[in-house]
This record gives structure tokens, C-alpha cells and sequence, in this order.
């Protein structure tokens, strides 16, 4: 996908990175810039704090926005859940609606569906490539060069794409953005288009045989779609319960350190002590502020990677949104 979109580095910061390793780095930026501010600025963070209620004003302020967070923790939790709580009637539409897709999976597959979403994705591809395999065997023996030529060209990248994204899957457990990232790496969408680009382009040189080859191929792809979609729904829920559990476990501590700052610091609560040039209490009301932001920046870096798998993966089936793709 990156290759694709020339989306490098940001990509990576924005999907693959550590969610907790994105935080600690964006805590850090935070932590160097309350400094270098408090540094650059005159007078000095330890005369406004002798002067005037800025430690009281900022904290207690930190404190209401925390508790509002946790508040919208809940919110969210009741979100997520809600569409797995439901009558009996609902539950049971869930249970037939998902045997009917495994069954149809299975007349697909030719045999037992993997429970496994890394291995059923697997599964799937590995039929795609079978397809395609069987749609260069049966134009091979027809006599139009160029048809040959392009749907060599194209089966070629399936096969480039497949075996990349395989190899991704492989190993990769649900729980991880791994099986999401492999699954987003295999462009359906433009495969399917071209099928039917290649289908419509050759009609009158295809015979029937490999009109239905290609129609099979179509079939295969447009399979990974819904799949691809069910299972990123499912990565979405799990991620916003993680979240959940994250900023409820990042609150208490900041709860403890904002009451603490705002019941027992003050501007000569170190004296003059310094430390690597800088007043102490400069180093301390720093790190007190980032530790009071660390449930935004929980929220911040999940919700970063949600909004961008849920922009690119905005259409199911033949339609491309991006001009990288096009």
C-alpha cells in the first residue's frame, strides 16, 4: 500500500508503529517543547509561579478535561458494545448471516474454512492465484498476441501481490494491525477492474471457456472484499475496547499527579534548586503537565490509525478513490 500511495514514512507513523511506542514519542515532543518554551520565554516559569495561580489554574483545569475523558471512555465502550448486546431474534440474524457466508466461503475454497482470520485471508488469496493461474492457462492457447501480453502482465502482478501478502500473513495473529496491514497491501479493488477491463476489451476473441475462467477469477476477488471489510470491522471494535482499557488505565495516575501538583506545588516549593541549568520546578511541572496529557495522546495516536484505515478503505468493490491508484 505504501509503494502504491508514496506514503513512506508518514504511512508507517500513521499505521504501523507501536500505538504505545507513538504516544511515549509524542509525550516526548511535548515534554521538549513545554521546555524549550519555558526556556525561551521571559520571565520565567518560576517567577509566574510565584506571582500568580498557574500552577492551580493549569491542573485543575487538566483534572476537568480528565474526568470528561474517562466520561467519553465509557461513551465509547457503550458504542462499541451495543452491537453485540441485542434480543435473541438479532443474535440470531448475526449467527445465520455469518454460517451463510461460511458456507458460501466454503463452496469457494473447496474444502473446511480456517477460523483463523490470517489463515482464511491466506485461503482466500491462495485461491485468487489458483484463478489466475487457471485464466493464463486457457489464453495461452489463444492467437491474439496482445491479448496474451496483457493478461501476462496482469497475472504477473497478482502473483507479485499475492505472494507478498501471504508472506505478511503468515504467522500474524488477530488482535495485531498485522493481519489488517497484509489484508489493506492486496488492492481487490483495481484486480476486479481489470478483469472486467480485459473481459470487455477481448469479448470478441474469448471463447467460452475463458470467459468463465475470467468470471471465476471476478468471483475470487470480489470474495476478499466483504471479507477484507468484516474483518477490519472487527479490528475496529477490538482496537476501541484497547483504547478503552488504555486511557482508563493512563487517567488514574494522571488524576493522581494533576491532584498532586494542584494541592502541593508551588513556586517555592523547590526553593532555587536547579537542575541542569533550570529550576527545578520547571523539570517537575513539565513532566507533570505530559504525564496529565498522556489519555489525549492515547486517544490521539488509535484514533490516528482508525480515521486513515477507515479513508482508505472507504468504497467495497471497483471503485478507486485515490489517484495513485487510478
Amino acid at each position: 500500500m505504501a509503494e502504491r500511495t508514496g506514503g513512506g514514512w508518514r504511512l508507517n507513523l500513521l499505521l504501523e508503529v507501536d500505538r504505545l511506542l507513538l504516544t511515549a514519542g509524542l509525550a516526548l515532543v511535548i515534554f521538549v517543547g513545554f521546555m524549550l518554551f519555558a526556556v525561551a520565554v521571559d520571565p520565567s516559569l518560576q517567577s509566574e509561579l510565584s506571582s500568580a495561580d498557574t500552577v492551580e489554574t493549569m491542573f485543575s483545569t487538566m483534572i476537568s478535561v480528565l474526568v470528561t475523558g474517562a466520561t467519553l471512555v465509557v461513551t465509547i465502550n457503550q458504542l462499541v458494545l451495543s452491537q453485540e448486546n441485542g434480543p435473541l431474534g438479532d443474535q440470531r440474524k448475526r449467527m445465520s448471516d455469518a454460517m451463510d457466508f461460511r458456507t458460501y466461503s466454503r463452496d469457494l475454497l473447496g474444502g473446511v474454512v480456517p477460523a483463523d482470520p490470517s489463515a482464511f485471508l491466506r485461503a482466500l488469496i491462495e485461491e485468487v492465484e489458483r484463478r489466475a493461474e487457471a485464466v493464463d492457462r486457457v489464453v495461452a492457447d489463444s492467437d491474439d498476441d496482445e491479448l496474451e501480453a496483457q493478461v501476462g502482465e496482469f497475472i504477473d502482478s497478482i502473483h507479485g501481490n499475492a505472494q507478498a501478502v501471504e508472506d505478511e500473513l503468515e504467522g500474524s495473529s488477530f488482535g495485531t494491525f498485522d493481519v489488517l496491514s497484509a489484508a489493506l497491501d492486496f488492492n481487490y479493488s483495481w484486480k476486479i477492474y481489470q478483469v472486467e477491463r480485459l473481459s470487455s476489451d477481448f469479448e470478441d476473441e474469448l471463447d467460452e471457456g475463458q470467459r468463465r475462467a475470467f468470471d471465476d477469477l471476478r468471483t475470487s476477488l470480489a470474495m476478499f472484499g466483504p471479507a477484507r471489510e468484516h474483518i477490519k470491522t472487527l479490528y475496529f471494535e477490538w482496537a476501541l475496547v484497547d483504547l478503552s482499557q488504555y486511557i482508563i488505565y493512563a487517567v488514574v495516575p494522571a488524576l493522581v499527579v494533576a491532584g498532586g501538583m494542584l494541592g502541593f506545588v508551588g513556586g517555592e516549593t523547590f526553593g532555587s534548586a536547579r537542575f541542569l541549568g533550570l529550576p527545578v520546578v520547571t523539570w517537575v511541572v513539565g513532566v507533570a503537565f505530559t504525564i496529565t496529557l498522556i489519555p489525549f495522546l492515547v486517544f490521539l495516536s488509535y484514533i490516528l490509525r482508525i480515521a486513515t484505515i477507515a479513508k482508505r478503505t472507504l468504497a467495497i468493490g471497483p471503485l478507486i478513490l485515490r489517484d495513485s491508484q487510478r
